[in-house]
């Protein structure tokens, strides 16, 4: 079923400044904790063995509130518009990031983070959303391109703050006193035109069991996640714990928070080429293609460290390759919003990179259980590589090119 659009924007627009903006906050904010991680944590009275282990549960509780909050903000965004997602999420993770400085025990913070990743989960899926909606559709690769190469310097700016002010708590502070002042300027942006002209019609928007009455669209959906799990892998375990690895490849003195410092610029870089290169190739399979295999060397370059020749140099610079290489993020994000009809496109595009996120602590599990079994902690880091890029490759294969489809369309 066919809808009718809007005038269509240029990628400069105000809803992509708007987004770009809006993801800036959203990264700042959801990698805060890796980066302040160990100085919060200590702060805390733990003791290192506590500090490692409480870190995994709350790193893991703030992505399955990511995972809550993808599916919740998702049906809003169909039900309700893509604006209501807009506002909404970043209020609540703005409140949520500024009680979090606040906190005074393990408790109160992980559930602070859980509130958090609650809210930030409906950043980034609405406003590719309503970009691929507004802007032509040979732009709108452009458009999701530029909102996730700005969005992700957002990560630096976490590591620069916190190295100026050292003071994890104030961190916390500025990170949700920028989402305030954001919530101003989404005052002026409007709602998709796709959206309001389903909204009028009877459509049924926003029906997540959608997804599970119908074996093609399940499959679609299963796909997008699936394809997403290997930034996470490296983000959740080789990055965040870069600092254990570092020990136990014979690296002394491996900063967590300056190792997510140079993947994000690298992220940033990698975004912006994926963006470009799948515009160049009109083809968004190739160019994920690519960056799989570019992420799949740069695997192999970390883990080659535990024969005894990396540093601390060599580390953070294969912590910057394996960022470019997770440069695809924005690439599967784009696809999730191409693969689905106006009626459900916001509970999917929200929601699947989320589910990828909220799926980082069976990660984790999966990588304690392998290192218990192995009885060694980099057996189990690259034998978990290998699955999470393994599936991910198979699910790549066997999903269908998004580049150029007009999004005019509703799920039936």
């Amino acid at each position: 079923m066919r809808t009718h659009t809007q005038k269509e924007l240029g990628v400069f627009s105000l809803p992509v400044i708007v987004g770009a903006l809006g993801f800036f906050v959203d990264v700042y904010d959801l990698l805060l904790f890796s980066i302040v991680r160990k100085p919060s944590l200590e702060s805390l009275h733990l003791s290192a063995d506590q500090v490692l282990s409480k870190g995994e549960l709350i790193i893991s509780v703030q992505m399955i509130g990511l995972m809550v909050g993808g599916v919740f903000w998702g049906i809003m965004g169909d039900k309700k518009g893509r604006l209501s997602v807009l506002f909404g999420s970043i209020l609540l993770y703005s409140l949520a990031n500024i009680a979090n400085g606040m906190v005074q025990t393990v408790g109160q913070y992980t559930l602070m983070r859980f509130i958090a990743g609650v809210g930030l989960a409906g950043e980034l899926g609405a406003s590719i959303t309503l970009v691929s909606e507004m802007l032509p559709k040979e732009k709108r690769g452009i458009g999701a391109t530029i909102i996730a190469s700005v969005g992700v310097f957002g990560a630096v700016s976490a590591f620069f703050v916190y190295q100026a002010f050292q003071d994890w708590r104030l961190c916390y502070y500025i990170g949700g006193g920028m989402g305030l002042l954001l919530l101003l300027l989404r005052a002026n942006v409007i709602e998709s035109g796709m959206f309001d002209v389903v909204k009028k019609t009877a459509v049924v928007r926003g029906n997540f069991l959608m997804l599970f009455n119908n074996k093609e669209r399940l499959m679609r959906y299963v796909k997008g996640v699936v394809i997403g799990l290997p930034v996470w892998y490296v983000i959740g375990i080789l990055i965040t714990f870069s600092d254990k690895f570092g020990t136990e490849f014979g690296i002394a003195g491996v900063n967590p928070g300056k190792a997510i410092m140079y993947q994000y610029v690298a992220i940033g870089l990698g975004d912006l080429s994926a963006g470009l290169l799948s515009n160049y190739l009109k083809s968004r399979k190739k160019t994920l293609f690519i960056f799989l295999s570019i992420l799949a060397v740069f695997i192999v370059l970390y883990f080659s460290q535990s024969s005894g020749w990396g540093n601390t140099t060599s580390m953070y610079m294969i912590c910057a390759g394996l960022g470019f290489g997770a440069g695809f993020s924005v690439l599967y994000i784009t696809m999730s919003a191409e693969q689905f009809g106006t009626n459900l496109r916001a509970s999917t595009a929200i929601s699947i990179p989320n589910v990828v996120r909220g799926i980082l602590p069976l990660i984790i599990l999966l990588h304690k259980g392998l290192r218990s079994l192995t009885g060694n902690y980099v057996t189990g880091g690259w034998i978990t590589g290998i699955f999470i890029m393994l599936i991910a490759v198979i699910a790549a294969y066997h999903t269908k090119e998004t580049f150029g489809r007009d999004l005019n369309f509703v799920e039936e």
